[in-house]
């Protein structure tokens, strides 16, 4: 059974393609069962195996979950880092943990990609013959590895 009801993979997946509509840059969401490690190096260690530093203005920004172990982080390139206020990731998982708290996963994760498209739109205009880099599905980690 997947974390998320078919709506709310939808929806997700919606509001990412939503996002990117403003702009060039890219959002994904990346859930896991477990992560033993701080998540951000987690984070971090993902980013570069599903090839979100290789987009043309390096302004993707992946969204990390480990559902099991409550812990998410949340990477921006080196693109998007240099022009976004130094709290913007740390104001952007307050954000989301509200959610979380809530129980309401899927209604975090909406909330990170629509903070965090705000901020690609402002700095990462979208531009005429803009492609959709990456895709804009969820990928779950624990089904394409063995743990």
């Amino acid at each position: 059974m997947s974390l998320f009801s078919a709506s709310d993979q939808d929806r997700i997946a919606n509001a990412i393609a939503d996002a990117e509509q403003a702009t060039s840059g890219e959002i994904r969401i990346a859930i896991d069962k477990h992560c033993k490690t701080d998540p951000y190096d987690k984070a971090l260690e993902y980013f570069a195996k599903l090839g979100m530093d290789k987009t043309a203005k390096r302004n993707g920004v992946l969204i990390y979950l480990a559902h099991i172990d409550q812990k998410f982080a949340i990477l921006g390139d080196a693109g998007i880092n240099k022009v976004v206020p130094n709290d913007f990731w740390e104001m952007t998982k307050v954000a989301m943990s509200a959610h979380f708290q809530n129980g309401n996963l899927a209604d975090g994760i909406i909330a990170g990609v629509a903070l965090a498209g705000e901020k690609l739109a402002l700095f990462f205009p979208y531009e005429a013959g803009d492609i959709n880099e990456l895709p804009n599905d969820i990928i779950y980690l624990d089904q394409q590895e063995n743990k």
